[in-house]
């Protein structure tokens, strides 16, 4: 299995909006953090589809070690 790259070590903190589907990054590859821009391809990891019901503030995962998937759970702060 394909090592993440650790991107940042804080939250990319990210307006979405209500129904709209979102791909977040999950190998740390992308040029278009926290979102996928397909450079996961050269992995075995794909990226994460995520949605809201709300329009509003999130904070997507920036180190990519979130138990949480997309949304980040401050795993961060133990590397």
């Amino acid at each position: 299995m394909t090592e993440t790259v650790i991107v940042q070590k804080f939250p990319f903190k990210k307006s979405v909006h209500k129904d709209k589907t979102y791909y977040w990054c999950k190998c740390g590859l992308s040029s278009e953090q926290p979102f996928c821009d397909g450079s996961h391809k050269s992995t075995d990891l794909l990226p994460e589809q995520i949605s809201f019901n709300e329009d509003q503030e999130i904070y997507f995962c920036g180190c990519k070690k979130s138990s949480n998937g997309a949304l980040c759970d401050g795993s961060h702060k133990k590397l």
